[in-house]
């Protein structure tokens, strides 16, 4: 199921929220958009204080790596549902930097060594570094789910190539937010659903639901 909304009048709902397929975690904002179109269990929290959870943070089904200035009292309601652990690194924005499924993670050129050994072995998928349209922050400009990949519409050949190898899944290209090709920052989904930007066009949402194999 596709919902459109917004997070404090906001269409970038993947800079405020992340999800998988077991969890739906998002600020301190009414539940029940995600609660019906991720068909999860949702927690609100915060990260560092600031409600920018979906920049700050990566998870597949396996667990969660948060940035280290995430406090304890904010990392605990997520625990009853999944483990969790902090991750040091110059480039915080793990979200941002981060494209994760079950099957495989793409990070930021410049992420720390420990990062990405961090990612093989508590979530458990294997892991390379790389652009995607020749963006390193690869988690701002896709989307992914273990059934499909929605990203940037100037990705490379190669990259695109790349990144069906290594996620198991196909790629498409597109936009949200009315021409937005940052998809990470507009949406999150699952292989259930999407929460997208409000600003989200009916052919933007078509794409969407053909990349996400939800038309299926």
């Amino acid at each position: 199921m596709l919902k459109k909304h917004a997070i404090d009048q906001k269409p970038y709902i993947g800079v405020f929220s992340v999800a998988t397929e077991e969890l739906s975690i998002i600020p301190l904002v009414e539940k029940e958009v995600f609660e019906e179109a991720m068909e999860t269990p949702v927690v609100s929290t915060t990260v560092g204080g600031t409600r920018v959870i979906g920049s700050l943070m990566a998870a597949n089904s396996n667990g969660i790596v948060v940035s280290d200035i995430a406090e304890k009292r904010e990392i605990e309601p997520l625990l009853d549902y999944t483990d969790v652990t902090l991750v040091p690194d110059n480039f915080n924005a793990l979200g941002n930097n981060i494209l994760m499924n079950d099957y495989g993670a793409l990070i930021h050129p410049e992420l720390h060594k420990k990062t990405e050994e961090t990612l093989k072995s508590f979530l458990e998928v294997p892991v390379k570094r790389g652009n995607i349209a020749g963006i390193e922050m690869v988690g701002s400009v896709a989307v992914a789910t273990n059934k499909g990949i929605l990203c940037h519409p100037h990705v490379k050949e190669d990259e695109q190539k790349m990144m069906e190898e290594l996620f198991d899944v196909p790629v498409m290209k597109t936009t949200a937010n009315h021409g937005s090709a940052w998809i990470g920052t507009c949406l999150v989904a699952n292989t259930k659903g999407a929460v997208i930007g409000n600003r989200t066009t009916p052919i933007e949402m078509g794409r969407i639901e053909e990349g996400l194999g939800y038309l299926d």
